[in-house]
């Protein structure tokens, strides 16, 4: 995995205030399985991506209610657009709530077996907070790069959800606030997840040789059946997406 960048080091460094924009590293970083990457996240790009609409949520959304979410989503760009997914207490007592898709976009980027996702995140601290990297297609083809829930302070959900089979990954380097890399290599016969250059899974299930999803990147908050929903005295999260690229292996 390459160097993330002298903007990504001043995140690092706490030297940039709220609500910093990310700068997504060009195509041509470190060769993949085939080489350059095939897709390298622009996530203000409209052609790209599609804001605040999924078919994940009940007719597109921009609710979820029975998945235990209070999310609203939103196309305003400020939610997810610049690489910072964010979520804002409303009124009613929703959230509104950044997602992105290629479900949808004018490129309309799919995965498909054989492909390895890499990127770099920065995990929330507020409770109630739920982001997650995912796949989707036809009310299924889904595989969990991550899911998070803050009051799990140490771990990382992991998930295939075509075949079965998934873990909860404990580490000391997963916490409130950590960037985190992960690597995931959506194989045949097993799908494989790396953390910070560990290998930490292999589900032995795999996506089978035709599988095939779009991306969704977003920041749910939980409603408190599963886990706690945000605190009465908070009224903004956020998470940060650092890169995310896709390389695909050579026929």
């Amino acid at each position: 995995m390459g160097h993330p960048g002298s903007a990504l080091l001043e995140w690092l460094s706490g030297r940039l205030g709220p609500w910093p924009r990310p700068t997504v590293p060009a195509p041509g970083g470190p060769p993949g399985p085939g080489g350059p990457p095939c897709f390298t996240a622009d996530f203000s790009s409209p052609r790209q991506w599609v804001a605040g609409r999924s078919w994940a949520y009940p007719g597109g959304g921009p609710t979820n209610p029975d998945d235990d979410k209070l999310d609203h989503l939103v196309t305003d760009p400020e939610y997810s657009r610049t690489g910072v997914f964010r979520a804002t207490r409303r009124p009613d007592g929703n959230w509104d709530a950044g997602l992105l898709t290629t479900e949808g976009s004018p490129d309309g980027f799919m995965l498909r077996t054989g492909d390895v996702l890499e990127t770099l995140v920065r995990l929330p601290a507020e409770r109630g907070a739920w982001p997650a990297i995912w796949t989707w297609r036809d009310g299924g083809n889904e595989i969990d790069v991550f899911e998070y829930h803050p009051d799990n302070p140490g771990l990382l959900e992991l998930s295939n959800h075509v075949r079965g089979g998934g873990t909860a990954y404990a580490h000391p380097s997963v916490r409130p606030g950590a960037w985190v890399n992960l690597k995931v290599e959506f194989r045949a016969r097993t799908v494989v997840w790396w953390v910070n250059g560990i290998r930490a899974f292999a589900d032995g299930r795999g996506v089978g040789r035709d599988w095939s999803a779009s991306l969704i990147v977003n920041l749910s908050v939980s409603a408190g059946r599963h886990h706690p929903a945000p605190d009465p005295d908070t009224s903004a999260m956020s998470y940060r997406v650092g890169f995310l690229r896709v390389h695909r292996a050579r026929p």
